[in-house]
C-alpha cells in the first residue's frame, strides 16, 4: 500500500493523473526514425536504427506490455532494443527497467546521480523515500555530455539537476527531407510539490541545479520538442493534428519548446523566491 500511495503521489505531483488510469496510446512517428511508444500518460521513445535501437523510459512495471504493444505496432522487434535509457529515477520513468532489460536484453545506461537509485530500486530519491521499484543493473554510468552512438545515430547525454540528480535530457538528430532537425527530450524542469530550494540537508544543492538546468536548456538548439511526459509539449494535441493530416510536423516546435523552458524557470524562481 505505501508504495502504491508513492507512486500516486508522484504522478499526482507531475500533472499526470493516478497510474491505475494509465492507458495505451497508439504508437506514432514522431520524425525520421524516432517514434512515440509510451502510453497515454507516460512517455516513452523508441530511435530505431539499422543495428539496433535505442528505448528512452520504460516507465512502469505495468506499462511495460503497453510499450511492447506499441513497439510491435510498428514493426520492430523488442529483441532489437541495445540501449535503455531514462530522463530521470522516479518510479513512473524507471520501475520498469529490470523488466525491460530482461525482457530486451538492453544495456542499461544511466546518468551520474540516478544510477544508484536505479540499481537500488529506489534508495536514495529525494523525498519520495518510501518509493520502491526491482533492483536494475546499471550496465554505464553516463557523464554530461556524453555520447552513445548506434547505427550510425548519436544521442547526447545532458545532465539537466534539479527535479533528480541525474536527471537527463537527450539530443539528438533526425533527418527528414534533407533537412536536419535537432531533437530534444526534456528530462524535467519541474519543482514537484514538497520540495525544498533553500536549506535542504538532503539535497544541498538543488536550488544550485535548477539553475544549472535551465542554463542548459535555454541554449540547446530544439527543433522536435519532447519529453519525459507528454503534457510537457501537447502531445494529445499535436497527436491529433497528426492524425487529421494537417499540413506540416505537428512535432516541430522551437517556439512551444522556449515558452516552456520560460514557464519552468519562472515557476522556478517563483518558488525559490518563496
Amino acid at each position: 500500500m505505501i508504495r502504491i500511495v508513492s507512486l500516486v503521489v508522484i504522478c499526482l505531483s507531475l500533472g499526470v493523473g493516478v497510474v491505475r488510469g494509465d492507458s495505451a496510446f497508439p504508437a506514432h512517428r514522431v520524425a525520421g526514425n524516432t517514434y512515440y511508444v509510451g502510453s497515454k500518460e507516460l512517455a516513452s521513445y523508441l530511435i530505431t536504427t539499422p543495428e539496433g535501437h535505442f528505448l528512452i523510459n520504460s516507465s512502469f512495471e505495468e506499462t511495460v506490455p503497453l510499450i511492447r504493444g506499441a513497439v510491435e505496432s510498428l514493426g520492430f522487434k523488442m529483441s532489437d532494443v541495445k540501449y535503455l535509457l531514462a530522463s530521470h529515477a522516479h518510479s513512473d520513468h524507471v520501475a520498469g527497467h529490470a523488466k525491460m532489460r530482461e525482457l530486451t536484453g538492453a544495456k542499461v545506461l544511466v546518468m551520474a546521480g540516478d544510477d544508484g537509485v536505479i540499481a537500488s530500486g529506489g534508495v536514495g530519491q529525494y523525498l519520495y523515500t518510501d518509493s520502491r521499484w526491482p533492483e536494475c543493473p546499471v550496465d554505464r554510468v553516463l557523464k554530461d555530455n556524453e555520447e552513445v552512438t548506434l547505427g550510425g545515430t548519436t544521442l547526447v547525454a545532458r545532465r539537466t539537476p534539479g527535479h533528480t540528480s541525474g536527471c537527463t535530457t537527450w539530443t539528438w538528430q533526425e533527418t527528414v527531407d534533407g533537412k536536419k532537425l535537432d531533437v530534444v527530450v526534456i528530462g524535467s524542469p519541474n519543482v514537484n510539490p514538497g520540495y525544498r530550494l533553500v536549506d535542504n540537508a538532503d539535497y544541498p544543492k538543488i536550488a544550485e541545479d535548477y539553475a544549472r538546468t535551465f542554463a542548459v536548456l535555454k541554449k540547446l538548439p530544439c527543433d522536435v520538442f519532447l519529453g519525459a511526459h507528454g503534457n510537457y509539449y501537447g502531445m494529445l494535441a499535436k497527436y491529433e493534428r497528426l492524425e487529421k493530416k494537417e499540413p506540416g510536423n505537428p512535432f516541430i516546435d522551437p517556439q512551444g519548446y522556449q515558452a516552456y523552458v520560460a514557464l519552468k524557470e519562472a515557476t522556478y524562481r517563483m518558488k525559490l523566491a518563496e
